[in-house]
């Protein structure tokens, strides 16, 4: 029997202005919140969407910056970022959820839990870090987008699929690829770059410790920019974090949906 296809994004106002949202499955069903990664959109989590939203209501979102969601003049901050998470589950009438996010994403997912933890009953921090990149590399990378602007966007998508995913798999699925590259291509400079700011002025490593809520550190086994390294000193830093590891590069989901989708729902299943 054929899947139904995502349900059509969708602009929902909340405390902190007019994000673009996705929401499928039963609405009375234990809701789960997924997170993009920098320079992506809801729509990177389509592959997720079946298997997802069996057993949860799966709301996906437009992280501040990027495709229908806010483009504030930034710099952003990890803060700014949560909140806005607290903001869409509040709109929705959600009191607790799981959440689940990637890269930029995770590192939100990490802020909940150290900062509103009561608020989710689970986590899953994907090809993530405490700290990711240096603050120079992130300032660099957004004074030229600020400066460049959708040329820039050009150019950091002709070199993002050697940042995303594995040679073998850019040799195969060149259309997925192709994709991805078109996300990051459209997204607004000025929500790129702020959110790059974001990433160059937080540093979790200190306060993991603080994070109690059940929590599932997920790796790219070829991963070069968020390594399996990374996801094992986060393990030694929340008490009871849970780890795997998926044979594909930094967009996990996309590169290994399969492994990626039965990680996460093993441990969404057991952290309920």
């Amino acid at each position: 029997m054929p899947q139904a296809k995502p349900s059509a994004p969708v602009p929902l106002t909340t405390a902190r202005g007019t994000f673009c949202v996705s929401v499928d499955g039963d609405p009375h069903a234990p809701a789960l919140i997924l997170s993009n990664s920098l320079g992506t959109l809801l729509e990177m989590w389509d592959p997720q969407v079946a298997a997802f939203s069996k057993d949860h209501r799966l709301i996906r979102y437009d992280t501040r910056g990027h495709g229908g969601s806010p483009v504030t003049p930034g710099p952003y901050s990890f803060a700014d970022l949560g909140q806005d998470v607290l903001a869409v589950v509040d709109a929705l009438d959600i009191e607790r959820a799981a959440f689940c996010g990637i890269s930029m994403g995770g590192h939100t997912g990490l802020w909940l839990g150290v900062h509103a933890g009561h608020r989710f009953n689970a986590i899953a921090v994907c090809n993530s870090a405490a700290l990711i990149g240096t603050a120079q590399g992130w300032n660099e990378r957004s004074a030229m987008v600020r400066e460049g602007g959708q040329a820039a966007m050009q150019t950091l998508a002709a070199s993002s699929p050697g940042r995303w995913f594995s040679a073998d798999f850019v040799a195969a699925q060149p259309a997925t690829v192709e994709r991805a590259q078109g996300w990051i291509a459209g997204i607004a400079p000025q929500g790129y770059a702020a959110c790059c700011e974001a990433l160059a002025t937080s540093d979790l490593r200190g306060d993991l410790h603080r994070i109690t809520t059940p929590t599932l550190l997920l790796a790219g086994a070829s991963d070069p920019v968020t390594t399996v390294a990374d996801a094992q000193a986060m393990q030694a830093g929340i008490p009871g974090a849970q780890l795997a590891v998926v044979p594909a590069s930094h967009l996990s989901n996309l590169e290994a949906p399969q492994a990626f989708d039965q990680a996460v729902l093993r441990f969404l299943a057991t952290a309920s």
